[in-house]
């Protein structure tokens, strides 16, 4: 991926930010869908600016943020996503191909 993909992406991410805040917290009345993408919105912000200006960020402080989800609204989201990552990581390093950090 090029920097402007990542830009682009990053961006989008602090759009969708901006646009869900209403919906971040216990106890929104709103689709529980809706709440889980405020909050990985929310969760991943700082981490779409380091995106943005090209810097890098820990995968494992990411991690936990998205992991605390689940915590907060009783939900297996944050774990499903970042066992779909673990797969497709793993899914690289197997198949032979150079596992390169993803560029910010």
């Amino acid at each position: 991926m090029n920097t402007h993909q990542a830009k682009l992406l990053a961006l989008t991410l602090l759009e969708i930010k901006k646009l869900l805040a209403d919906y971040l917290g216990r106890d929104v009345d709103a689709p529980m869908s809706v709440r889980v993408a405020a909050h990985m919105a929310y969760a991943l912000h700082n981490e779409a600016e380091a995106v943005f200006n090209n810097t890098d960020f820990e995968i494992g402080d990411a991690s936990v943020k998205i992991h605390a989800i689940d915590q907060i609204l009783g939900v297996t989201d944050g774990a499903s996503l970042l066992d779909r990552f673990n797969i497709e990581t793993k899914n690289i390093l197997n198949s032979g191909q150079p596992f390169t950090k993803p560029t910010q």
